[in-house]
């Protein structure tokens, strides 16, 4: 067990690098493996999530590689499906993508169902009903399920909703037939883009990348790849938002600013000063990147911020962008329609004086500017570790979070580059039962 402690209060100063997206990274490695030959993947974050899932496929006969930092070399096998490690497909949600590629490539595939962030209900139904569209059989024993892919074939799939994840299941599995699938109700997310673009680059065929219908023709001859994930934007808006809550200057790199186009526009609202330069070409040739440089300004109130589906406000940055409302002048109300689990940051903010007042399970109305002082804390998911982190450095005095294995699974070395921009934080271990 771990903890940060952090010394908060002060402005900070300097550059902080945009690493590549978690949720990006965990589909794209996982389809680097029904591809036939080897793949190189780029800027690809070291973090737990990371680590887990390239155990399992190690464990399973496949041949994983970190070649220097951020760059991981897939060779691709037929894996034992008996020796897949059925403790880390418990760990995380994203284990969930072997069923678009191991279950599909091996025909059989008995797991438990995946963990993950407990944002409330989150069930695997828009999973298992793209993947029965297309002719895979499943079935439920106890605790585990059998999914059954001798006979898959192509046709429509109906999103029951619009699921990130389930989304990029159903891009897996199509990519592996080769008659086509069509995808109604698609998710569009950056990652979803980006897996869709490693795709391409390894032979599949797809029309309406972007959008919420996608024409997928696959093969199951495709071949490895070398790609670059994309910078998460999901890193970028909390970095925003941090640079905004503590009126710091802060130059952030490799931002993909085109995918956040919503959530440029409520920092906007929200009076938040920054500017974009070094606009440049990402690896991939599929979009732009650019530094963001944040600027001391006012915050002011934004009357109400709701989570949508891509293109609209993420619900991921929603949490930090509430830490900085807590700076700004005025009463917001932010509404978190997708989860009903995720608002328990917002007890650790009022124990820090925050004036908040929850609604509802999806709802909070926040009014400010209040100060902030330091507390004990503690990380209930990967996103909400974060934005503690944020109201951490914010609030005055020292704050100790618990429950950091949460944010390594989707920040790399979060630490130590926050010591870099004049963060005072340290990261303490357990010794003997104690932590010191």
């Amino acid at each position: 067990m771990e903890k940060f402690v952090i010394n908060g209060g002060q402005k900070l100063k300097g550059e902080i690098k945009v690493l590549g997206a978690k949720n990006a990274a965990t589909p794209i490695l996982s389809a680097a493996m029904i591809a036939k030959t080897p793949s190189l993947i780029r800027n690809v974050p070291d973090i737990g999530d990371v680590r887990k899932i390239l155990k399992i496929f190690k464990k399973a006969g496949a041949k994983v590689e970190w070649q220097g930092k951020g760059t991981v070399k897939i060779e691709p096998a037929l894996l034992d499906v008996s020796k897949i490690d059925q403790d880390l497909v418990c760990q995380m949600r994203s284990s969930s993508y072997l069923l678009g590629t191991i279950a599909i490539q091996m025909g059989e595939l008995t797991i438990p169902l995946p963990g993950g962030c407990k944002l409330g209900t989150r069930p695997m139904d828009a999973h298992f009903l793209a993947l029965k569209e297309l002719g895979v059989k499943i079935t439920q024993k106890g605790n585990y399920y059998h999914f059954n892919a001798k006979k898959i074939h192509g046709g429509e799939i109906v999103m029951s909703e619009m699921s990130v994840s389930g989304t990029a299941n159903a891009i897996l599995a199509a990519a592996q037939i080769e008659e086509e699938v069509k995808i109604y109700n698609a998710a569009a997310e950056h990652y979803i883009q980006d897996l869709c673009w490693f795709l391409e680059q390894a032979g599949v065929q797809i029309t309406g990348i972007g959008t919420h219908e996608l024409l997928i023709k696959g093969s199951d001859q495709l071949a490895g790849a070398d790609y670059a994930i994309i910078p998460d934007p999901i890193e970028t808006g909390t970095f925003v938002a941090l640079g905004a809550a503590t009126q710091s200057n802060l130059t952030i790199k490799d931002v993909a600013v085109d995918f956040m186009r919503l959530e440029f526009q409520k920092f906007k609202e929200a009076n938040v000063q920054y500017a974009v330069r070094n606009k440049r070409l990402s690896a991939n040739k599929k979009y732009y990147l650019y530094d963001l440089e944040t600027k001391p300004s006012p915050l002011k109130a934004v009357k109400k911020v709701n989570t949508m589906p891509y293109p609209g406000f993420t619900s991921d940055l929603l949490p930090p962008f509430a830490v900085m409302l807590t700076q700004a002048k005025g009463t917001s109300l932010i509404h978190e329609w997708m989860y009903e689990g995720r608002q328990k940051y917002l007890d650790e903010l009022i124990k820090m004086g925050a004036n908040i007042t929850i609604c509802d399970p999806h709802r909070a109305v926040i009014v400010g500017p209040t100060p902030l002082q330091g507390t004990d804390m503690t990380s209930f998911d990967i996103r909400a570790g974060a934005t503690l982190v944020v109201a951490a450095i914010v609030a005055k005095g020292e704050s100790r979070i618990l429950g950091i294995e949460q944010i390594d699974r989707g920040y790399e070395r979060l630490e130590e580059r926050l010591k870099k921009i004049g963060v005072d934080i340290l990261r303490i271990k357990e010794q003997n039962g104690r932590l010191s």
